[in-house]
């Protein structure tokens, strides 16, 4: 299958592991990520081969038979940026490739601009120059809401911010004389998920993000599933209402025409409980009160709820993930959408013995600029992330070359 990374993610997941909590035995490292002990062993060699880990004079303490060695990082190795690309904002993090953050902020900026790309790139130019107090940059990797051809070449198709085959990658890497890797955000969020958050115990899981938008990473055997031409985890803009709304994607009737922010705002405001310059903050305050017009709003959201829950019972029926993490700036209300969700998947899901866990886990930009980060460390560490062609790989473990791409 397509996949967002195999070996990579492997090989990064270690790394952040190791990042996390100090030199490890291999059998401990195998036990913690659930790798079989063969593949542990290929990647560690691998990693050891780059550079990138050594193997310390230390040993496990015996447990009765042969004490085992332990591994650890080698600290200046590499890092990269990761950067998510919101409507509103970007938000960029420097990251280790231990998964060490050494640097996050978070910028008001208008994606939806005519001169947004060049306005990004003036953006990063600072985070770029070279920093004596950290290791040398190997590239930068950027999560955008829309869907995207190839992580390589970059090119962005993206309702939400008014772009049309904006080649991001091409035009960030010519500008800042760096590699550059691009992903549909939610995607780079389950990778991030995977290496750094609750999915890295997981290998059959889905992440969902409700908010302005609602977006889908597939994660499956632990690779994050990118489909034929990068546009997996369209979730959005399943179509579930006939001549329903208008959608950001120009078709009647998606999901997010009916449970994104901007929907569930409007419906409150034809209802009568919040006011023409409303946001989706005062409809969640409204619910979170007390009285009448505080109920209402709770229905509001609970039939939203009800809505995801029934095309989450498609999504559980089809792919048999073993959990669902649930994500976004519309988290913050979950105690209103849950109910519905909840029945919804009970009356129209799996059977109640393999209906998926849910997990809801904070709205913060970090996690997302992490997983767009790994992009980066993944590809360094094996030469590709998905359909990366290997020509363009991304130099600077273990080889001298920098933090230059290979053309």
């Amino acid at each position: 299958m397509n996949r967002l990374a195999g070996d990579d993610l492997s090989s990064t997941a270690v790394l952040a592991l190791l990042g996390r909590a100090g030199p490890m035995s291999r059998a401990a490292l195998a036990r913690e990520l659930g790798m079989s002990p063969a593949t542990l062993t290929q990647v560690t060699r691998r990693l050891l081969a780059q550079g990138v880990i050594e193997e310390l004079d230390r040993q496990e303490p015996s447990r009765g038979g042969r004490r085992a060695r332990l591994v650890g990082l080698v600290g200046d190795a590499g890092r990269a940026l990761g950067v998510k690309v919101a409507a509103d904002h970007v938000a960029l993090v420097d990251m280790r490739l231990d998964g060490q953050v050494t640097d996050t902020v978070t910028i008001p900026f208008d994606a939806t601009a005519l001169e947004a790309v060049p306005a990004i790139v003036e953006l990063l130019r600072p985070f770029t120059n070279p920093r004596e107090d950290l290791p040398a940059l190997l590239g930068i990797g950027v999560g955008v809401p829309g869907s995207v051809d190839r992580p390589d070449s970059g090119v962005v198709d993206a309702a939400m911010l008014n772009w049309r085959h904006v080649p991001l990658g091409t035009m960030l890497g010519a500008a800042l004389g760096l590699a550059v890797l691009v992903e549909n955000d939610v995607n780079a969020l389950g990778s991030g998920e995977r290496l750094y958050g609750r999915g890295r115990t997981l290998n059959d899981f889905l992440v969902v993000t409700i908010g302005r938008g609602v977006g889908l990473a597939i994660v499956a055997g632990g690779h994050v599933y990118r489909g034929a031409h990068g546009g997996a985890g369209e979730f959005g803009h399943v179509p579930v209402a006939l001549d329903g709304p208008l959608c950001t994607c120009g078709k009647h009737g998606c999901l997010e025409a009916l449970i994104g922010d901007d929907a569930l705002v409007r419906t409150a405001r034809t209802a009568g409980l919040v006011g023409e310059d409303a946001t989706p903050d005062d409809l969640a305050g409204l619910a979170d009160g007390a009285g009448d017009r505080a109920e209402r709003a709770r229905a509001v959201l609970r039939e939203a709820g009800e809505i995801l829950g029934r095309q989450l019972a498609g999504l559980t029926t089809v792919l048999d993930p073993e959990e669902i993490v649930v994500m976004g700036e519309g988290t913050r209300s979950w105690r209103w959408w849950e109910p519905g969700v909840r029945a919804a998947l009970q009356r129209h899901g799996r059977r109640r013995d393999q209906e998926p866990a849910i997990t809801v886990e904070p709205y913060t930009d970090t996690i997302w600029a992490q997983g767009a980060a790994a992009l980066v460390l993944a590809a360094s560490l094996d030469g590709g992330v998905g359909s990366v062609d290997p020509r363009r790989r991304i130099h600077g473990l273990g080889d001298g070359a920098g933090s230059r791409s290979a053309t």
